[in-house]
């Protein structure tokens, strides 16, 4: 294995191997994010990023789409950015709106959503940094947003400490005009997303 900073090809199973174990590898990760997955107001939520959930997204691109060793390196490249490094905690932010027209309605109103997102440790804002490797913008000229943002959180030593603490109180933000909400993490999140710092 590369590590859990990084996923490699060595790190991926084979097409058929990993169909013949997909049902157990789905379960075990459904597990996991069960740990990851924070609610942020009515429609956004949070999935906290890792090296087992992100091997598990390429795998699941690789069995579905079976694209062969161009789709290998397109994946890798496209995931491992989202691998926390040690000292931040990666999530994918989402609106999750079924309605379509309410959620282009939405969508149009929070031009810069990904510019007011926080997390709030030991009373100290860490403010997310967007993820713009992908070469995308997530708000467009006219104002509208992606329904899906990467986005990173850098921590310093004193947070990761501060984080590390049990019961801890840890805040996530998102503070647009037109979405302002919050939601406190609870303690087996907490203790789950600890294990990503180093």
């Amino acid at each position: 294995m590369s590590g859990r900073y990084s996923i490699s090809q060595e790190d991926l199973l084979p097409t058929a191997a990993y169909g013949a174990a997909r049902a157990e590898h789905r379960r075990a990760v459904i597990e996991l994010k069960r740990y990851r997955r924070l609610e942020v107001g009515p429609v956004a939520a949070f999935y906290f990023e890792n090296y087992a959930t992100m091997l598990s997204q390429i795998q699941e691109m690789l069995w579905i789409e079976k694209g062969g060793e161009a789709q290998i390196t397109d994946e890798l490249a496209a995931y491992n950015p989202l691998i926390p490094q040690g000292r931040e905690l990666v999530a994918t932010m989402m609106f999750e709106i079924a309605d379509p027209a309410r959620r282009e309605d939405l969508l149009a109103r929070l031009g810069g959503v990904e510019e007011t997102v926080s997390l709030e440790v030991a009373g100290r804002r860490i403010l997310a940094v967007v993820d713009r490797e992908d070469g995308i913008e997530r708000t467009r000229a006219d104002g509208k947003t992606s329904s899906i943002h990467f986005l990173h959180f850098p921590f310093r030593v004193d947070q990761i400490t501060a984080f590390r603490e049990p019961g801890a109180r840890i805040i996530a933000a998102i503070s647009h005009p037109e979405y302002g909400h919050m939601a406190v993490l609870p303690e087996a999140m907490r203790q789950a997303l600890a294990e990503d710092f180093d």
